[in-house]
C-alpha cells in the first residue's frame, strides 16, 4: 500500500523543501513531490511539518524505554553503554512499536572506574531491569537476566571490558566487535563531576592504544568526558566523538580549537549537565504535551535530577555549545536518559528529553533548523546510518509529523501528530 502524506511543510533533515507531498511505499520513501497515485492511503498534513524521525545520540535503554521514545517521535536511539548490541536486539528488528537502536555495548573503563560510582550502596534492582545497562552501573549480571523489563534472555552475558593497561584495552577491541558493538566507547572520568573524585581512570597510554586499535578495525570511537582535561586526553588519543560536553569550567579558545581541529563531533547532552547542577525537568513535565504521555514513574523521574555537581553553571555549558557550533563542530542531540524510571538518575527521560535538548540548543544560539539537524541529518552521517536522518527517495520511512513549524519555533516539535517507523504509522495526537 502506498501512503501519500500531502499538504505538508517538508523539512528533509537539512532544509525546508518546496514539495509538499511525500510518498511512502512499504518501509521506504518512494518519492518527494509528484502526483498522489490512485488508491493511495492519503494523510492530509495541512498545517503540519513532516521531518525525519528524531535520533537520540546518547541513551541507556530498554524495551519499555524504546517504546516511550517512539511515542515522542524518536525513531532511533544510540546506546552509549548497555545491552543492545547486534545479537541482543534481534527480537526488536521487526517491531515497529519501538525505536530502532544501535549500541556500543559496555565501555572500556578500569575496574572500579566510572560508572560504578553512580548506584547508591543500598540500591536493590528487584531482579529485572537493573540499571547496569546504562551509565548507572557496570556490574556483570547473570546470563539469564536481559535487564530490559520482563522480556526473556536474548543471549549471553555482556562483555565487560575492564582495562588498566594498553594491552588490555587493545585485547578487548576485537572481543567487543565480535560481541556485536556498533562503535567503541571509552570512559575517561575521574569521578570529580559525579561527586566521587579519585575514581580509577584510563591513563593516556591505555586510551590512546585502545582508540588506535579500534580505528585499525574500522570502528568509530566515542569518549565519555565531563572535564576539560579528559577532553584533552581524548583528543590526543584521536577520538572520533564525544558523548558529553565538559562542565567543570568555562570553555577556552584553546579547547574549542582543539576539538574543532580534531574533527570530532560532540553530543553535549545539555539536559544531563543541567540535571547534574540540580535543574529538574519539571517545566517539561508540566507541559501537557509531555505530561499527558508519561506514567507516574517516568513523570517522577523527569521531575528529579542528578544534582551531583551543584557548583556547575548551565550558562557556561550553553556558551560552550555556542562556541563549538561557531567553530564548525558537528553537534548531536543526546539526552543520557537511563533505561528505566529512577529518580536519582532523573531530569531527563526517553523521547521527551530530545525535544528539551533541541530547546537548549536553540537557547545556546543555534537556529531551529540547525538544532533539528543535530537530531536528524548530522547523527545519521556521523554514525554511518546512511538509510535514515533525511527525507529522500529510497531511505527508510522513519518520519515525524508535528503541527506548526519547528523550523522557526523549536517548541513546535512537541506538537506531535504522527510517527512512522519503517512506514508503520503510529498516531500521536491526543
Amino acid at each position: 500500500m502506498v501512503t501519500a502524506i500531502t499538504n505538508a511543510r517538508v523539512f528533509d533533515g537539512e532544509r525546508v523543501r518546496a514539495e509538499t507531498t511525500v510518498l511512502l511505499d512499504g518501509t521506504r520513501i518512494a518519492a518527494i513531490g509528484g502526483e498522489t497515485p490512485a488508491g493511495a492511503d492519503v494523510v492530509d498534513a495541512s498545517g503540519a511539518t513532516l521531518m525525519p524521525g528524531l535520533i537520540d545520540s546518547h541513551v541507556h535503554t530498554s524495551d519499555d524505554a524504546l517504546a516511550l521514545a517512539l511515542r515522542f517521535g524518536v525513531t532511533t536511539e544510540l546506546e552509549m553503554q548497555g545491552m543492545y548490541t547486534k545479537g541482543f536486539r534481534e527480537h526488536l528488528l521487526g517491531d515497529d512499536s519501538v525505536a530502532d537502536v544501535r549500541s556500543s555495548g559496555f565501555g572500556i573503563t578500569p575496574p572500579g572506574g566510572h560508572p560504578s560510582e553512580l548506584l547508591p550502596e543500598d540500591f536493590e534492582p528487584g531482579g529485572h531491569g537493573e540499571p547496569d545497562a546504562g551509565e548507572s552501573g557496570s556490574g556483570e549480571r547473570d546470563s539469564g537476566d536481559s535487564g530490559h523489563g520482563e522480556q526473556q534472555d536474548h543471549g549471553p552475558a555482556p562483555l565487560m571490558p575492564f582495562s588498566s593497561t594498553p594491552a588490555e584495552a587493545v585485547g578487548f577491541i576485537p572481543q567487543l566487535i565480535a560481541a556485536g558493538s556498533d562503535y567503541i566507547k571509552f570512559m575517561v572520568d575521574d569521578g570529580s563531576v559525579e561527586g566521587h573524585p579519585g575514581l580509577p581512570m584510563l591513563d593516556q597510554a591505555t586510551l590512546t592504544a585502545g582508540v588506535a586499535e579500534a580505528h585499525r578495525h574500522g570502528m568509530l570511537t566515542i569518549a565519555h568526558t565531563l572535564t576539560v582535561e579528559a577532553t584533552r586526553m581524548a583528543i590526543e588519543a584521536g577520538i572520533d566523538g564525544f558523548a558529553h560536553l565538559f562542565m567543570d569550567q568555562p570553555h577556552t579558545d584553546e579547547i574549542i580549537g582543539l576539538i574543532a581541529a580534531s574533527g570530532a563531533f560532540v553530543a553535549p547532552c545539555v539536559v544531563l549537565n543541567a540535571s547534574m547542577t540540580g535543574i529538574t525537568g519539571s517545566d517539561l513535565a508540566d507541559d501537557p504535551r509531555v505530561g499527558s504521555r508519561l506514567t507516574p514513574a517516568w513523570s517522577e523521574t523527569l521531575r528529579s535530577s542528578y544534582n551531583r555537581y551543584p557548583q556547575g553553571r548551565l550558562e557556561d555549558v550553553l556558551a560552550s555549545v555556542k562556541a563549538l557550533h561557531d567553530a564548525g563542530v558537528d553537534l548531536l542531540a543526546g539526552t543520557d536518559a537511563a533505561p528505566m524510571p529512577l529518580p536519582f538518575l532523573g531530569g531527563m527521560i526517553h523521547g521527551a528529553s530530545v525535544h528539551h535538548e533541541l530547546q537548549y540548543l536553540v537557547r545556546a544560539g543555534l537556529t531551529p533548523v540547525q538544532a533539528l539537524r543535530a537530531a536528524t541529518l548530522t547523527p545519521a552521517r556521523r554514525f554511518g546510518l546512511t538509510d535514515r536522518g533525511r527525507i529522500a527517495e529510497g531511505l527508510r520511512a522513519d518520519l515525524l509529523l508535528v503541527d506548526g513549524d519547528p523550523t522557526t519555533t523549536i517548541a513546535d516539535t512537541l506538537n506531535l501528530r504522527a510517527v512512522w517507523r519503517r512506514g508503520t504509522l503510529t498516531r500521536l495526537a491526543a
